[in-house]
């Protein structure tokens, strides 16, 4: 028997026990413990896969010709082509044991094995199945095209090979409908995080294309804990360092940016919310801002503007009607000066009353008004009544209009009565009712009526004491030259703001009252509290500014950073350029197997009396203080070692900040520094990574 012969026979032996190994696949998968060498084996599914598509349809496509010598080369490539089969199948099968389910899979994993199957029976069959050999080879063409178009849906999600024809419409989503996890969180998960945790590829045992499975978790437990992001796997996670192998995104993947760190990370301390809308945060939360930012405050609106003329006509001297924004049909309407209000000229706005969805009428006298008309405005969105003297009948017939969600009738006589018509205004989100004289009865049995509306009773002073905001530190640039300017604001103009520039906490006695801008000439961290009497005094707003320093002849790093985290080698620690607090930025050197050591040589005229580092500190992201430092001063080729103290480890994990670390250099010449930072060796066991290696992360060095 030839070579070639015997090669032919084994090939036809080996295609028997790919059968074989598929069946005992199928039918006892999924209880085998598939050990970890022969995982690899099925990871291997991805990368062989092509080889017997393309074989194989070739195969179909030189029997399709019919001639004997096609025929005959049609036939070895089948038999090549289904070996190549057995191989992808029974490394499919073993790799679909792993976390991976849905109904995806299960049509991928049975056209798969019966694409193997036809492929060994046309082979063995070719003779017999002559006549209908076309039929039957474009059969197993289909079924081949059908297990890659299920297998690219389970990898790279649904429709993925139609997706580029399918027109998407971009959705405009106003602020006023914006919800923080629909708008804001959820999109994030669909393009970071659902590829990998969903149905048919469920890493983890953790779903996230559905509520239940986020709110459920996955085998390490819950994956979000409400009010809590340090504890929270998710913020965890994705805030591990990219080599970690249970960071998220694996670092393969689109990772997440700045902001959508921040989104989650807000996300989950503002108490991670599946049903709050954007509107129902404080405007002082930072997720506010963030979402204030992405959501258009122009609200679309589909009925017909009204005629222009008309709109001019309208307009005088004590009213002004206009649209909400430029191109909208929307209009909205103002009054003043109430000495020559004319109640009559009210009536003038039916005309325009489909366009309406503001009205302001503050101040204006409507004791003696009928403002029952208003009922027929059925796009109406917002009312403004304050101080206008009306009562409970004012109210009656607001609650037929469907449309309106603001309500602001404060400083006005409404009494019970007035109560009972507002709680029928269950529409209203939004009700305003400053100095409103109610009792706490009064106001906690509105509350129960009007659970989904956000009421705003204004600041009652009856013994309750309210913490004041912390106060705004503003600034130019993180790194100065030669002077910084820093301001202290406060949205309450009379309170008294302290702060501090040693790093100390700022107390109401102690430390100095701003005044007047604080003109910095060193780096400093600047600390700031607001107080005032009747109120508690705020949390403290904080910040790191660092003046830059002597620029020295050269420096050379002795450990090269990590390949992740080396921004622009040794010149990043000199450049002024201060990194943004995001370990992953690129601003940062990153050190975790070795030590931060570099030494730097200096001018002749040089003579720094201090270094500081300038750090990131994230302990979630497992970014510490360094467990020591070392300084090693030079001269002449003499060194001398500077007694520091050792840093402070911290004691739990806070969110990601600056961290300084400051020391004074002994007195003399000095011709050459040496400096060590020794990562922390094995994480405390306080610490979720308890035992794991640290990392220390450096962007600046700076000689004074």
């Amino acid at each position: 028997m030839s070579r070639f012969s015997r090669s032919i026979s084994w090939l036809e032996n080996l295609l028997f026990f790919w059968c074989g190994l598929t069946l005992i696949l199928l039918i006892g998968g999924e209880s085998l413990a598939v050990p970890a060498w022969l995982q690899v084996a099925g990871r291997l599914h991805p990368l062989i896969l092509h080889f017997p598509i393309v074989l194989l349809i070739m195969a179909v496509v030189l029997l399709w010709l019919g001639e004997d010598q096609w025929e005959k080369m049609g036939r070895i490539t089948l038999l090549i082509g289904a070996n190549f089969a057995g191989i992808t199948v029974v490394a499919g099968l073993i790799l679909a044991t792993e976390d991976y389910e849905g109904e995806a899979l299960s049509w991928h994993k049975w056209l798969g094995v019966l694409s193997l199957g036809f492929s060994v029976l046309i082979y063995f069959f070719i003779k017999k199945l002559q006549n209908s050999l076309r039929l039957i080879g474009s059969l197993l063409a289909i079924m081949l095209l059908l297990t890659g178009h299920f297998g690219a849906n389970l990898t790279h999600g649904e429709d993925f090979l139609l997706a580029p024809l399918l027109t998407k419409e971009v959705k405009t989503v106003a602020l006023e409908d914006a919800e923080v996890f629909r708008d804001l969180v959820q999109p994030i998960f669909e393009t970071k995080c659902i590829s990998c945790h969903k149905e048919g590829k469920i890493k983890g045992e953790l779903r996230m294309d559905h509520l239940e499975g986020i709110q459920k978790g996955g085998k390490s437990g819950p994956f979000i804990l409400a009010g809590n992001p340090d504890q929270s796997l998710l913020i965890q996670r994705i805030h591990l360092p990219l080599e970690n192998e249970e960071h998220m995104p694996p670092k393969n993947k689109l990772q997440l940016t700045d902001d959508e760190l921040d989104i989650l990370r807000f996300w989950v301390a503002s108490g991670a919310s599946f049903e709050q809308k954007v509107l129902e945060l404080s405007q002082e939360e930072p997720l506010f801002q963030l979402a204030s930012n992405r959501f258009s405050t122009e609200k679309a609106y589909t009925f017909e503007a009204a005629d222009s003329d008309q709109i001019e006509k309208l307009n005088n001297f004590f009213r002004k009607v206009k649209p909400v924004f430029p191109g909208s049909p929307a209009l909205e309407v103002a009054y003043f000066g109430s000495s020559t209000f004319d109640p009559n000229a009210l009536s003038d706005l039916k005309k325009v009353k489909d366009q309406v969805v503001k009205i302001n009428l503050n101040r204006m006298p409507l004791e003696e008004v009928d403002l029952s008309f208003l009922s027929d405005f059925q796009n109406l969105e917002e009312i403004q009544l304050n101080f206008t003297g009306i009562t409970s009948a004012h109210l009656k017939g607001l609650s037929k209009i469907k449309s309106l969600r603001s309500l602001a009738v404060s400083g006005n006589p409404l009494g019970e009565s007035g109560m009972e018509e507002l709680k029928n205004l269950t529409q209203v989100k939004r009700l305003y009712l400053w100095q409103s004289g109610l009792s706490a009865d009064a106001k906690n049995g509105l509350k129960k009526s009007l659970p989904n509306t956000q009421i705003d009773f204004g600041f009652d002073d009856q013994g309750i004491i309210y913490p004041l905001n912390p106060p705004k530190i503003d600034f130019e640039e993180v790194m100065f030259k030669e002077k910084a300017e820093v301001k202290l604001s406060h949205p309450i103009r009379t309170v008294e703001i302290r702060y501090t520039l040693d790093g100390s906490e700022p107390d109401s006695i102690r430390s100095p009252v701003y005044s007047q801008p604080i003109a910095l000439t060193k780096t400093a961290q600047i600390r700031a509290k607001a107080f005032a009497q009747g109120w508690i005094g705020s949390e403290e707003s904080k910040t790191l500014l660092f003046k830059e320093g002597l620029k020295p002849l050269s420096y050379k790093l002795a450990n090269e950073p990590h390949n992740r985290y080396k921004a622009k080698g040794a010149t990043s620690l000199f450049d002024g350029v201060k990194g943004k607090a995001n370990h992953t930025s690129g601003d940062w050197l990153g050190f975790t197997d070795s030590p931060m050591e570099i030494e730097i040589f200096l001018e002749n005229n040089q003579k720094p009396k201090s270094v500081e580092l300038s750090l990131l500190l994230h302990e979630g992201a497992y970014i510490f203080p360094p467990e020591s430092v070392e300084i090693w001063t030079g001269s002449a080729g003499k060194w001398s070692m500077v007694e520091i103290p050792a840093p402070i480890p911290p004691t739990k994990i806070e969110e990601v900040r600056f961290g300084l670390l400051a020391y004074t250099l002994p007195e003399g010449s000095i011709d050459q520094l040496r400096v060590r930072l020794k990562p922390i060796a094995s994480l405390p066991k306080w610490h979720p990574g308890a035992g794991a290696k640290g990392w220390v992360f450096v962007d600046e060095i700076v000689l004074y």
